[in-house]
């Protein structure tokens, strides 16, 4: 599968933004309910969209879209049915499209792309167990519960589908079947630990599930400590031979229980150098990584 995001991640590393929730947190907004930020599609999505501004506007070429949490079965417990559920994963399309066009305001030649995310099963439950998997659900269910939000994130033409912050092996096979046909091209994204997936897998068996995956243009991980990040690029580029994705936490540790994040930030824009030796050419951050970083990684790729 080609597309023009595959050409250009061809011709040089790309810049992806932040963590989404940080930047909301930022700006006001209160995220501590299941939903996360995927409550302000319904509530405030123009919220969302000066959220991916700030990004773009900070140096980011890929923002993702506010759909990591968004699903059919999260949205029903607050009572939303399914088509306006629908309609709020588009507008999660939409808004981060609706960003990119204000930032080509300033310069309209600014090539910028959007990134739908699908993030996992655990995301919906709320509960920390993306960091763990093993839902304790088979192959089959889960790639149930994953077809139809990627379906109606397909309709919406996004650029990529971001199907992110993968904790097992399981959860990556049933995401890998549950692309096929939908006709936009997709990114796999792990979370890890050290060099194993977080449910324990080997990260050089987990990566070669998407090496023969057509749909599958770039591998890699997110969400992880930015010190996992070097070997995991390593290895998937060796396992792949496809551009690799790398856009880790700050460092800080997610405290499920209370809810907070706990410790340091060790994310050193300086380090993204590093990683594009290795074969990272989509580079970000995830949570707890705002604008400035964001900035700072652009300005450390642009000396390459």
């Amino acid at each position: 599968m080609t597309s023009d995001f595959a050409d250009a991640l061809a011709s040089g590393p790309l810049v992806l933004d932040g963590g989404l929730s940080n930047q909301l947190e930022a700006a006001g907004h209160d995220l501590g309910d299941a939903l996360w930020s995927a409550r302000l599609l319904a509530e405030d999505p123009e919220a969302i969209t000066r959220a991916h501004l700030a990004y773009f506007e900070a140096g980011a070429e890929v923002v993702i879209t506010s759909s990591y949490q968004a699903t059919f079965e999260g949205f029903a417990r607050r009572g939303i049915g399914r088509e306006r559920a629908a309609e709020l994963l588009a507008l999660s399309v939409e808004s981060a499209r609706e960003a990119a066009r204000r930032a080509r305001q300033a310069r309209p030649d600014r090539p910028l792309w959007v990134a739908a995310s699908a993030g996992p099963y655990g995301a919906m439950l709320a509960d920390g167990s993306e960091y763990r998997g093993r839902y304790g659900l088979g192959r089959g269910e889960l790639e149930r519960f994953h077809r139809p939000r990627l379906e109606v994130l397909a309709a919406a033409r996004p650029d990529v589908l971001a199907l992110e912050t993968v904790p097992d092996t399981d959860e990556a096979a049933a995401l890998l079947r549950a692309v096929r046909g939908l006709g936009v091209p997709a990114w796999l994204s792990y979370t890890v630990a050290g060099d194993r997936t977080r449910a324990g897998q080997p990260l050089d068996e987990a990566f070669a599930l998407a090496a023969d995956a057509a749909e599958v243009i770039a591998v890699g991980v997110n969400c992880c400590a930015p010190e996992d990040v070097p070997g995991a690029v390593e290895t998937a580029a060796r396992v792949t031979g496809k551009p690799v994705v790398a856009y880790p936490n700050s460092g800080e540790t997610w405290d499920a229980k209370a809810r907070d994040w706990r410790g340091r930030s060790s994310y050193v824009a300086e380090r993204v150098r590093d990683w594009r030796e290795r074969g990272a050419r989509l580079v970000g951050g995830c949570c707890r990584v705002g604008p400035e970083t964001i900035t700072s990684v652009a300005r450390a790729l642009s000396r390459e």
